[in-house]
Parts: structure tokens; C-alpha cells; sequence
């Protein structure tokens, strides 16, 4: 997409840890852009930028940055996307993490107003939102991945297309059930160096000196060793994607049996009132758990 030197060109709902600062990566790159988010403060720092309506938007490409889809529904019901197609707009992206199945369902309703549809979900987490190194799983049509691949590159490092709508929400659910099924992994490991006396500090950089290394060891350890579960990603937000994960295999006939396990974990998170905590909270599950099968 060519980046008009006049006029709104792309619009961002959403301002949360994500949102905020894909926004602003979007607006260094020289794309003229619009923001709204339901908490007005918090678009404040836009400027004339920020809208206090969704329907007041005016660009060619909105992104979504809310938590899911349905949040999406819900703010842009039929006559904001009618006046969306009446000002210009011709492109929807999702970048949260949902379902294939919801994105088929938004594209058959922004469709009938002629809005195209993608999925671009993130993975990198709020850190990789502000170093604009995320990583995008696209799921669009040729001509719509052509049209809003510079736009996602702005924000992103790599940018792959999966393939039709609906593709990059199932390989982000792929990623998703990596990283909870690590993260799961890295709680008990650190939980059983406690137990038998071990420097947590001295466990994690010997641990990403081998083959235990990876982003999640390094992104969660801290939170862990520290028990500071102040927001990166969402305990909620992980049961959510978890869920999504679970009913796609299901649907494929997939058996997911660790993922299963995992996600009991993480909905036990949410019954101990942590599901806004980080989902490296789950170490409070599994310590507890781990102290149980002791007993």
C-alpha cells in the first residue's frame, strides 16, 4: 500500500499494551493514522489523531487490536461499517488472537458491505510490540496481503502468509500452544530448583545456555523467580486462546493431549482470581499442585 502524503490511511482500534504501540510504530513509518480506544485518556497522547467514535474513523485500512473479535462486533455493528465503506475503507485486519471460525464470520459480514477481511495475529508479546519486532500470521486473500503487507511490516519483523483468511489465526494458535505449554514447562522446572535448593538465578542462565533456551525462558523467568505477574500477557487471555485451540482440534480430530492438560491449568489460574494477573501465574498453580502430590 503506497503511504498517501495527505489524508488518513490507516486506523488502529485498540490502544492496549499492543495496540498503543503498534500505533505509534505505524505513525513513525510515515502512514497518516487514526486511533480510538474505548478509554479516551489513553488515545490522548495521539492527539488529533485519536476519535472519540469508531465510525468517525476515516482510513483505508482499520486494524483491529482488540482482545478478540468480539469486541470488534461489538463496537462496529452494521451502520458503523456501512459508513466505514461509504468513507473509504476497504480493509479489516484482526490482529488478536481468536478462532478461524470468527474471522469466517466477520468476513461474510464485512463482506456484504464490500470490506475485505484479513488475520494478522501478533506474537512477541507487549516487549516485541514496542521494539516493533513482532511476528505476524497472515491469513488474507493475494490481492488484500499485498495491500496491507507494508502497513503490518511497519510493526513487524516477520510477516509470513499463511494462506486464506482464517490460516493466520489457526498458526497463531499453534504458537499459542507452545508458548503455554512452555511457559507450564518452565514454571515446574523452576519450582523444582526451589525445592531442591538451587539459585533460581543460577538455574535460569544455565538453562539458556543449552537447549532449554528459548523466548519464553527469557521473557518469564524473572516474572516467575520474582512472583511479579504484573501484565505482559493475560492469564485470561491464555485460557481464551487455549480454548480456541482445543475446539480446532476437535473440528480436525486432533488429540492435543498435553494442550488439554495445560489449559486445566490455566482455567485454574482464573478460579484463583489471577486471570488479569501475567500467564506466568500459572507457576502459583503449579507450585501449589507440585506441594500437594507431595504430601
Amino acid at each position: 500500500m503506497s503511504r498517501p502524503e495527505n489524508g488518513p490511511g490507516v486506523a488502529v482500534l485498540g490502544l492496549g499494551p499492543m495496540g498503543a504501540p503498534v500505533a505509534r510504530h505505524i505513525a513513525r513509518a510515515g502512514f497518516p493514522l487514526q486511533v480510538w480506544n474505548r478509554t479516551r485518556a489513553t488515545a490522548d497522547e495521539f492527539g488529533q489523531r485519536a476519535v472519540n467514535r469508531p465510525e468517525e474513523l476515516r482510513a483505508r485500512v482499520v486494524l483491529s487490536a482488540l482482545p478478540d473479535i468480539d469486541q470488534l462486533d461489538q463496537i462496529v455493528p452494521e451502520p458503523v461499517v456501512r459508513r466505514w465503506a461509504a468513507q473509504g475503507t476497504t480493509h479489516v485486519a484482526v490482529l488478536s488472537t481468536t478462532s478461524p471460525d470468527k474471522v469466517h464470520g466477520l468476513a461474510d459480514r464485512l463482506g456484504r458491505h464490500g470490506l475485505v477481511v484479513l488475520d494478522a495475529p501478533m506474537s512477541g508479546g507487549d516487549a516485541g510490540a514496542r521494539a516493533g519486532t513482532l511476528s505476524l500470521m497472515v491469513g488474507a486473500g493475494p490481492e488484500a496481503y499485498r495491500t496491507v503487507e507494508p502497513v503490518l511490516r511497519s510493526f513487524a519483523t516477520t510477516v509470513e502468509h499463511m494462506g486464506p483468511p482464517g490460516a493466520g489465526s489457526a498458526a497463531k494458535l499453534c504458537n499459542q500452544v507452545i508458548v503455554a505449554g512452555t511457559l507450564v514447562a518452565v514454571a515446574e522446572a523452576l519450582d523444582l530448583g526451589r525445592r531442591a535448593g538451587l539459585s533460581g538465578g543460577q538455574l535460569v542462565r544455565v538453562l539458556q545456555g543449552g537447549l532449554a533456551a528459548g523466548a519464553v525462558l527469557d521473557a518469564k523467568a524473572a516474572k516467575i523467580l520474582h512472583r511479579d505477574y504484573r501484565l505482559g500477557g493475560s492469564a485470561a487471555n491464555q485460557v481464551k486462546d487455549l480454548r480456541y485451540a482445543t475446539a480446532l482440534a476437535d473440528t480436525l480430530g486432533a488429540g492435543l493431549p498435553q494442550t488439554r492438560r495445560t489449559r486445566a491449568l490455566y482455567e485454574e489460574v482464573l478460579r484463583r482470581g489471577l486471570g488479569d494477573a501475567d500467564h506466568a501465574a500459572v507457576y502459583e498453580v503449579v507450585s501449589a499442585e507440585e506441594a500437594a502430590g507431595n504430601e
